[in-house]
């Protein structure tokens, strides 16, 4: 199970390996988008898309760009969680996406930590 907190709040359980990230970057409002996967070793992404580099990023020598979008692979190892910054600075929320189905994540609880467990409030 994905879980996703804010604060010491539980506030979104997931099931499925699989789950997309999708946001604004806070300055160029470039949208950026990264399918990730859950398994024994933790969470990374295998997938993304932009459709620019944002400010102090660059893309990855092997990055594609297809349809006015760059694709490209990215090369991080898994992590036992990954926290996602929620500064209410890019005129949209994060969204994360799983089995079809699609959630708007608070802008206004702080940082939202992702992990995995089996029980969501036991994480």
């Amino acid at each position: 199970m994905i879980c996703l907190g804010a604060g010491a709040a539980v506030i979104l359980a997931l099931s499925g390996p699989d789950f997309t990230l999708d946001w604004s970057h806070s300055v160029t409002r470039d949208r950026w988008w990264e399918r990730w996967r859950a398994d024994a070793a933790g969470l990374a992404p295998v997938e993304a898309r932009i459709a620019g580099p944002g400010a102090g990023i660059d893309l990855p020598p092997d990055a594609v760009l297809r349809d006015g979008v760059w694709h490209f692979t990215p090369h991080l190892p898994p992590r036992p969680e990954v926290t996602l910054a929620a500064s209410g600075a890019t005129g949209g929320a994060w969204r994360i996406c799983a089995r079809g189905e699609c959630h708007a994540l608070p802008e206004d609880r702080g940082p939202i930590r992702l992990w995995q467990a089996a029980d969501c409030d036991q994480g």
